[in-house]
């Protein structure tokens, strides 16, 4: 039995495993690489995994690091199912056409850019990764899995998926491989989230495993508390309301815009923030949001109160939603504190790239960076206090005021890491941990050994780990 690393191991993106058995050949999560400067060769090429051979693939939640492949694994000859809960499901749908829209205008552009330099010589030609139409045969692969209820993916493995906290309809996975002697449960994290986060339960964990694969994103630290991050939102959103001030919100669409959406609202109903005007810049992000609202039985039970009461947890007075691109544009003329949430939450594509190339060189400009930002990206660039950047291929002076909020992340911290992995250390497991940079998995290592008396392995890219 043996465990194949093809993606999140010694990064953030690209989350992909094999586990092969001599009966089995399971893929857990088959993810964009994002960010660094080998992410587009490792994307364009399928791993050497035999995907026509593979018995199923297992999908533990819709962000494009860890779906964003899918479309071309099929297109490789896979033909098996793939599991995921029914939010995830829903999700992994608006996420891959997305994807595939863009990668289609990308390339369009690119090919346009070398007929012209090369005054219709012929040239290279550029190719999305995948199409609308590979999302559209892909789609039918998926099989639906309820939370906690066991289900059979290939011969003699059961499975089962609990709550991951992390997004809608995100899981953490079980696998119990009866046929093998002796009998072995491995267990995979997903992205967990953090504990008492607005809006999604909190995550669940297990009382046993023989191996552990955890995610490391904040292996090096834990966040700041989440109510001082939402008084500092609140303090930067009533400092910015000068005749042209302008807050900008560079956010994932899928989690963080609906946990913000959620917080400000929050902070309405309770008076501690007098109604700004927000606009919601990401067709996606609202397409997600009215998604969230169809699943309120994964709400929390503060989020099931305010639904109780008559009132919801996603909208409030105020909320404006921006569809077309000149509505889009007419945000830049904007001031008196307007707040502009727009994805790509890195920066690396998507709207918030118009706002942020109108935006970055006023002073009067507050830029709020609530996720976390992966090596490579703009959001990185502008966390480490560059002074100036290229946006959209302009030069541009950061002269806006950059502020980072770290406490409003979706993944659990360091010490919530431990506390996740310490229910099942009783039982002694191997533990392998991915999905974090070199740095923060050191130190969650380091810690995992002094408090649970366990030896983390950290493996890197196309390393073959046996079980």
């Amino acid at each position: 039995m043996q465990l194949r690393f093809f993606g999140a191991a010694g990064e953030v993106t690209g989350s992909s495993t094999l586990l092969e058995t001599a009966r089995t050949r399971l893929l857990i999560d088959f993810g964009l690489h994002q960010g660094f400067t080998t992410a587009e060769r490792r994307n364009r090429s399928v791993p050497p995994m035999r995907p026509a051979q593979l018995d199923a693939v297992i999908l533990t939640h819709a962000h494009l690091d860890h779906s964003g492949r899918l479309p071309m694994l099929t297109g490789a000859g896979f033909s098996g199912p793939i599991y995921a809960t029914p939010a995830t499901i829903e999700l992994t749908r608006i996420l891959l056409e997305d994807a595939a829209h863009l990668q289609q205008m990308t390339a369009e552009r690119a090919n346009h850019k070398r007929s012209t330099r090369s005054a219709g010589a012929s040239a290279r030609v550029s190719r999305p990764l995948y199409t609308i139409s590979d999302v559209e045969t892909t789609m039918p692969r998926f099989r639906p899995v309820e939370y906690d209820k066991p289900w059979q993916p290939a011969p003699g493995v059961t499975a089962r998926f609990v709550d991951a906290g992390h997004i809608l309809g995100s899981a953490s996975l079980e696998l119990v491989l009866e046929g093998e002697s002796p009998r072995r449960t491995i267990v995979f994290s997903g992205d967990i989230g953090p504990r008492g986060a607005p809006l999604l339960a909190d995550p669940v964990t297990f009382d046993h495993a023989d191996v552990v694969v955890l995610e490391s994103t904040y292996g090096d630290r834990d966040h700041r508390p989440l109510p001082e991050s939402i008084n500092q939102l609140a303090s930067i959103l009533r400092n910015a309301r000068t005749p042209a001030g302008k807050v900008l919100i560079p956010a994932f669409a899928v989690g963080r815009t609906q946990q913000l959406i959620y917080i400000l609202g929050d902070l309405i109903r309770h008076h501690h923030l007098e109604a700004p005007h927000v606009y919601l810049d990401s067709p996606m992000a609202t397409e997600t949001t009215d998604l969230y609202r169809r699943f309120p039985n994964l709400f929390d039970d503060e989020s099931l109160a305010i639904i109780n009461a008559g009132d919801t947890p996603l909208r409030f007075p105020g909320l404006r939603v921006t569809r077309t691109p000149d509505e889009s544009r007419s945000l830049n003329s904007l001031g008196g504190g307007a707040v502009i949430i727009s994805a790509s939450g890195m920066m690396n594509g998507g709207r918030i790239l118009h706002h942020l190339r109108h935006g970055l060189g006023r002073p009067e400009t507050h830029v709020l960076i609530v996720g976390f930002q992966a090596e490579g990206t703009l959001g990185r660039r502008l966390v480490e206090g560059a002074k100036q950047v290229n946006v959209l291929g302009q030069l541009i002076d950061v002269r806006a005021q950059i502020h980072t909020l770290n406490g409003f992340s979706a993944h659990a911290g360091q010490t919530e890491l431990v506390a996740w992995l310490a229910a099942m250390a009783r039982s002694k497991p191997r533990v392998l941990l991915n999905h974090g940079e070199d740095r923060q998995r050191q130190s969650l290592a380091k810690l995992i050994k002094s408090s649970l008396a366990l030896e983390p392995e950290l493996p890197n890219y196309a390393d073959i780990v046996r079980v």
